[in-house]
Parts: C-alpha cells; sequence; structure tokens
C-alpha cells in the first residue's frame, strides 16, 4: 500500500500586524484588536482569563475576513501513515461450537488521501452503505457526490477546502472505514456557525485556522460521517477514526477538529471519546402514511390548510406549469438554466455561489435517479427550478433558484416545500428535509427537529470557554424546539 501525503496549509488570509494596527475596508474594525492589549477578553463565549505571553517587538498574526479569504494554500508535505496498535483494538470473541476463545488482534493503518479519487469507487460507496444501512442510503456521502464537488472545483484548496479523507485498513489490506475529512481556512459552506469562535480565539492569542472539517460541503444534511464496513471489528474502527482526527490536530497544525450534522447514534458515541456537542435546528417534513397530498392537508388546522390552499392556487393562476424531472429526464440545457437561477438566488441575497457550474452537469451525470429536479415553466420557458436528492427512505431539498425577470407568487414554496411533500407521499418516502433556516416552514406542515455537531478542541483553557458557552447554548436551543413545536400548524389530537 502506497503511503499518501498529509496535505497542510496554513489560513489563506493571515497577515502581519505591528503593534500599529492598520485595517482594511472590507472587514470590520472590531475584529482586528490585538491579542495583547486585551488582558481580559470578554465574547460570547465569556470571560477567557489567560492570554498568551508574547516577547517584545514580535509581530501578531491577524484573520483578514474579506473576499479573498480562500485562495492561497501551502504546498503538501510528506507523512506516514498513522498506525493503531493492535494492543488498542484487540477483540475476545466466543466460539459458541467450540467454547474456546480466539483472540481477533486488529492493527489499523489510517491513510490520509488528498482526493477521493484515490479510492475505487465501490469500495468508498461499501463503506457508506454499511453505515446507513440499504434503507436508509444517504445521496451526500456517496462517491458519486464528493467527487463531483471535487472535480467541479467547488470544494478544492483554491477554495479554502483541503481533503484530507482518512481510509482505514486492515493489516490485510482491506478497508474496514472511510472519513469524508477536509483541511478548511474558513467557516463558510459548513451551516454550524463558528466566526464568534474563531474570533475568540485569535483575541486569545490563537490560530483558528486551519481547522479539520468531516462534513460534506455546502450540504447542511444529517448523515453518517464515519463510515464504517459492517464486522466485528465495526466499533474498534469507529473509535480508531475518531482519535485518529484527534491526533492529526497536532500533526497538520490544526486548532481543532469539527463533525457537522452526524447522525444522533454517532453523536452520542463522539461525545464519550472527548467531543464537545453542540446541537442545531432544521425543519423536517413526516409522511404520516398519507394516500395523498389533501391527506396531509387534513391533518393540519384549518387556518393553515386554507392558507396552503391559496398559496397553491395562485401559482396556478399564473399560467406556471409544474414538472418533476429524474435521471436522464433532466438534460444539460435544464442544468445550464439552473445554473443561472442558482446564481441568482446566491447574488440577490449577497451569498456565496459555492457550486460552480460543472457541478451540477457532473451530480447529475453520476447520480441518476437519486437526483429530483423540479423546475417551473411558463408558456413553456424554464423559469425556476429546485433541486432535491433522494436517499433511502427520506428526501433532501438542497437548492433553489427563480429567473430575475419577474415575480411569481408563492411559487419558492411550491417548488420547494408543496411538490416536495407530494413526490415523497407519492414515491412512499418517510422524510423530506428542507435544508437549513426557515420559521416560515412551520406553517407548511414542516416541524422543528434537532441536528447535531461535535467539536474536538485541544486547547484546554480554550475547550473550557466552548463548553461553557455550549451548555448555555444548548439549554436556549432545547427551549426553542420546544417553544416552536408547540406552535405546530397540526390539530393537536395529531399531535
Amino acid at each position: 500500500m502506497a503511503v499518501m501525503d498529509i496535505m497542510t496549509c496554513s489560513a489563506p488570509f493571515f497577515f502581519t500586524l505591528s503593534r500599529r494596527l492598520s485595517t482594511h475596508p472590507s472587514a470590520p474594525e472590531s475584529r482586528f484588536a490585538a491579542p495583547h492589549s486585551l488582558p481580559w477578553v470578554f465574547s460570547p463565549l465569556g470571560f477567557i482569563t489567560r492570554r498568551r505571553r508574547e516577547r517584545k517587538g514580535v509581530a501578531v498574526h491577524a484573520i483578514f475576513w474579506g473576499q479573498e479569504r480562500s485562495k492561497r494554500v501551502a504546498p503538501p508535505r510528506p507523512h506516514r501513515d498513522i498506525i493503531i496498535s493492535a494492543e488498542d483494538f484487540s477483540q475476545v470473541k466466543q466460539e459458541k461450537e467450540t467454547a474456546t476463545v480466539v483472540e481477533l488482534p486488529l492493527t489499523l493503518t489510517v491513510s490520509v488521501i488528498s482526493s477521493i479519487s484515490q479510492i475505487p469507487a465501490d469500495h468508498w460507496d461499501a463503506c457508506a452503505l454499511d453505515s446507513t444501512g440499504p434503507e436508509s442510503a444517504n445521496p451526500f456521502i456517496t462517491h458519486a457526490f464528493l467527487s463531483s464537488l471535487e472535480d467541479s472545483k467547488s470544494a478544492v484548496p483554491e477554495e479554502g477546502w483541503l481533503p484530507q479523507h482518512l481510509v482505514a485498513r486492515h493489516g490485510d489490506g482491506s478497508i474496514l472505514g472511510v472519513v469524508p475529512l477536509y483541511l478548511k481556512s474558513h467557516s463558510y459552506g459548513e451551516y454550524v456557525f463558528d466566526h464568534s469562535w474563531a474570533n475568540a480565539f485569535y483575541r486569545y492569542g490563537g490560530a483558528y485556522y486551519p481547522k479539520l472539517q468531516s462534513c460534506v460541503p455546502f450540504t447542511p444534511a444529517t448523515g453518517p460521517r464515519m463510515l464504517v464496513r459492517n464486522g466485528p471489528f465495526h466499533d474498534q474502527v469507529f473509535d480508531g477514526l475518531c482519535k485518529c482526527m484527534q491526533q492529526l490536530t497536532g500533526q497538520m497544525g490544526a486548532s481543532s477538529v469539527h463533525i457537522t450534522f452526524p447522525t444522533k447514534q454517532e453523536w452520542d458515541r463522539v461525545g464519550q471519546l472527548g467531543y464537545l456537542q453542540r446541537i442545531g435546528m432544521q425543519y423536517h417534513w413526516k409522511n404520516c402514511n398519507y394516500g395523498s397530498f389533501d391527506d396531509f392537508l387534513m391533518d393540519l388546522k384549518q387556518s393553515k390548510r386554507k392558507n396552503i390552499r391559496q398559496e397553491r392556487k395562485k401559482v396556478q393562476a399564473q399560467n406556471l406549469q409544474l414538472k418533476r424531472l429524474r435521471g436522464d429526464d433532466i438534460k444539460p440545457w435544464h442544468w445550464d438554466a439552473f445554473y443561472k437561477f442558482y446564481r441568482n438566488t446566491t447574488d440577490n441575497k449577497w451569498g456565496q455561489a459555492y457550486l460552480t457550474r460543472e457541478f451540477f452537469h457532473l451530480m447529475g451525470s453520476r447520480m441518476g435517479d437519486r437526483v429530483l429536479l423540479v423546475i417551473a415553466e411558463e408558456n413553456g420557458k424554464l423559469v425556476a427550478g429546485a433541486l432535491n436528492l433522494i436517499g433511502g427512505d427520506t428526501l433532501f431539498g438542497r437548492n433553489w433558484g427563480c429567473s430575475n425577470e419577474a415575480h411569481y407568487h408563492a411559487l419558492h414554496f411550491e417548488a420547494c416545500y408543496y411538490q416536495a411533500i407530494e413526490a415523497a407521499i407519492e414515491w412512499g418516502l418517510k422524510t423530506v428535509e428542507a435544508g437549513a433556516q426557515g420559521e416560515h416552514k412551520i406553517q407548511r406542515g414542516y416541524l422543528p427537529t434537532a441536528t447535531y455537531s461535535a467539536h474536538y478542541i485541544p486547547d484546554p483553557d480554550f475547550r473550557d470557554a466552548i463548553s461553557s458557552f455550549l451548555q448555555r447554548e444548548t439549554i436556549q436551543t432545547k427551549m426553542a424546539l420546544q417553544l416552536l413545536s408547540d406552535s405546530s400548524p397540526f390539530k393537536k389530537e395529531i399531535v
């Protein structure tokens, strides 16, 4: 087995400040306060009383928050595989027939690969499928989706995403597990926000970037992150990969490890391995064995049911025709049009267009019927679209966009929410995950649902500050989940 390289980088927008601090027009002035000028640092994380000592005359590094945040990455440096000793992962197996005890030693070798193309798709997908089971297969952790992000230049070092995927092998060379992992030089495209952490760590005297991120880039969808094969060593491999990421923080010069949108089971387990736990919130729709969209409406309160029907009628009155396309029905010109709509959305909301035009073409061709593109046409002309992916028993809503030539009332709700619900009912899917944010989804049948993330921070003082912050944030998040659940649009007897 060839030894892969571990690549590392510095944050691409570090610059040197002398004690006379300079400013930049695109960055808030408060983010440039020098650490040595703040003997007591107060932030949303609370008081951090310890600050790093600095020798007189030594320059201070600060973070530049401008648009050129992800343009430079240091060249790779060679690194050896990480060997997890057999003593750590020996397993004792009881043979029922002979009543003898056989020791099964496990020597786990973890390689770091700088591109998902370095591992065969069937090997990666075997780990992904075992981690979910066929009934809950997740489209975002497949080789096809992740390779589309890399091959399209969407999640690449030039954009601040340095792939550092983990591959765990047994002594015989067989692959036991993989982890989608990135060395990051910023906190964009994650949907679990830690910009205040980065600011606080800088004020504390540290460099928050680079950091390690186990996630699916630009995708706030729950799914497994430790993709481990079924077998007698499953738990040992899982724990070994988690500990390996902790070890890599020092070897790669990273401040921390972040696992975002893992499953609840993973979140519980990594919490026992030294990761801090954080709770977030999204809005999901649940299929209560509905036979039709009208069956779903009948479970809603009268006012909510009336509002949805009125919105759907307004879409019809605008001479709009909605279609659901899958697989070969989606043509290249559909993706070209959808990319324009996607850019209209990001540009009008002052957002970042993370995905390239090529991504949609590659993803569409590689994922086949797992892609659902809802399109809206006016007099035969394509005017809007909503991208969804299908995995197991769940429909995942991802991106939306519309022509900027006209305003179409309630079209967003129809294309993104109602069409997704109709499709889920028709295909017998249990859940629709509508992505991040949006309390307006509640009155349309999407209920608040907890999401999870886990964070490993080696620095003991900063870890204590983050832990204290998370304790308070968790209380507030749980209260918000309960309050929003109490405002359910469903009849009381349904809830």
